[in-house]
């Protein structure tokens, strides 16, 4: 019996079903689907949204990473065999993008009640081959972009800012985003801002950048049939980006609520086998997941299945030690492998009810080992 469900698609966009109905048939009735006006007028509401210049809608997050490494390589700013700084609990996507492009991920061991990456580890990874550093803003909680920022300057180093699950997530008023050179974002349907598809896009103020970005994600090309890069085709549809132009519109709100869901966790939660994260309740966090931590996660999962709340792992298998990247299985990265191990999302969407919430509490209360 399910009383509260991890996350429920279909009943957030219930709620703006006309408005989305109204979009899509606007697009079908423009007889456009590509590279249209729906896609600028996305592209310049969510760069204007987090506060740069230039939006470049593309197919995913996944593509907006490995599109800004592969551009910065054709403007000759890294090589193939270049290091790529990234915390090793990212998910896999983050890793999967360095290696595309023929970089070497360097894992570092994140903060571990952040789980971000802090400047000063950054810093005793650096090496001469060290490029660029790729800050993931896990679960919503941007990383300390003001410290890392100053490590970057201080080496020389790009920073390209993997947003994916922190849309609006800010620090002094700065948007996630807005801090590195370039900034790539997922609207994943499961994401703060999701599509009802797969979608994405880059953020940056670098003209030359966005110019390349935008070609290489239309088979490399500026013009009809005249082809500047070996490019892929990663296109946000029109349809897609008008959709996310109605859901851009009540983000602040749906944050809101997602932090208020937060801070009543934070506060009513009193369980001494489980240890909360970090719950300041300040525009850092924007909460696209509540991630405990646990050593009995079997049992609490089990607990809480019985008592009719949903929960899932994020992530139960590092990148480093996945099959894909048996290159990578012998390192040793103890804070990640128990954060992997220990790690518990519990419910948190825009459209839980106070009841559910209040659920959710009594339920996590009510675990014993």
């Amino acid at each position: 019996m399910k009383i509260v469900d991890f996350l429920n698609l279909k009943k957030i966009n219930e709620i703006y079903s006309s408005e989305l109905k109204d979009a899509v048939g606007r697009v079908i009735d423009s007889g456009w689907y590509i590279c249209g006006k729906e896609l600028k007028k996305f592209e310049k509401e969510f760069s204007d949204y987090c506060g740069v210049k230039y939006g470049i809608g593309v197919a995913n997050g996944l593509d907006a990473l490995t599109l800004v490494l592969r551009a910065w390589k054709e403007m000759g700013l890294i090589s193939s065999g270049d290091e790529v700084i990234v915390q090793a609990n990212t998910y896999i996507a983050s890793i999967l993008a360095i290696t595309s492009n023929n970089l070497i991920p360097v894992f570092v061991e994140p903060d571990p009640d952040t789980f971000n990456l802090s400047a000063e580890t950054i810093a005793t990874y650096i090496t001469s081959r060290t490029k660029v550093i790729l800050p993931v803003h896990l679960y919503g909680h941007i990383s300390n972009m003001p410290s890392i920022m100053e490590v970057a300057k201080k080496y020389n180093l790009l920073v390209l800012e993997d947003c994916a699950q922190a849309h609006g997530a800010e620090i002094n008023n700065v948007k996630a985003g807005c801090w590195g050179d370039a900034a790539a974002f997922s609207f994943y349907p499961g994401k703060n801002l999701g599509a009802l598809g797969d979608a994405g896009m880059v953020i940056t103020n670098d003209n030359g950048l966005s110019n390349i970005i935008r070609s290489l994600g239309n088979y490399g090309s500026h013009a009809k049939y005249k082809n500047d890069y070996l490019g892929i085709n990663s296109r946000l549809d029109e349809i897609q980006a008008a959709m996310l132009s109605v859901k851009l519109k009540y983000l602040p709100r749906e944050i809101s609520r997602r932090q208020h869901i937060a801070y009543r966790y934070g506060c009513e939660i009193n369980n001494n086998l489980i240890k909360l994260p970090l719950n300041n309740n300040v525009k850092e966090h924007v909460w696209h997941l509540y991630v405990i931590k646990t050593d009995y996660r079997d049992l609490l999962i089990k607990h809480l299945n019985y008592c009719g709340v949903s929960t899932l792992v994020h992530y139960p298998i590092p990148p480093h030690k996945q099959k894909a990247y048996e290159v990578f299985n012998d390192k040793n990265l103890p804070v990640t492998e128990l954060l992997h191990e220990t790690v518990l999302s519990l419910p948190i969407s825009p459209v839980m009810t106070d009841k559910e919430i209040e659920h959710v509490i009594a339920s996590v209360n009510s675990f014993t080992k």
